[in-house]
């Protein structure tokens, strides 16, 4: 490999030494600020999203949980039913600021 990169030809242009970013041109500095109710609204989504996966287990064994399980689903729901108000309270999903 470093005897075909010495051997190698070099034509470096000014395409070529651009920087790639899935085929968008570049404009700006990549440092500049960003509203956080976009990262916020991405981790509220991703968190509601895995609770949700925690459904499908009682889906699956709904007859065979019983009661029990019925009672332990409405104690989930009920948590999550209580996070869900508490960020929609806070106006965490409000995006007039």
């Amino acid at each position: 490999m470093v005897l075909t990169h010495l051997l190698g030809p070099k034509r470096k242009t000014t395409d070529k030494l651009q920087t790639f970013a899935s085929g968008i041109e570049t404009h700006g500095d990549a440092r500049h600020p960003m509203a956080i109710k976009y990262f916020l609204t991405a981790i509220l989504f991703v968190l509601f999203d895995v609770e949700v996966i925690f459904f499908y287990p009682y889906a699956v064994n709904f007859k065979g949980l019983g009661w029990e399980g019925f009672f332990a689903v409405l104690l989930f729901v009920a948590f999550f039913l209580c996070g869900f108000i508490y960020i929609i309270k806070k106006g965490a999903l409000k995006w007039e600021d």
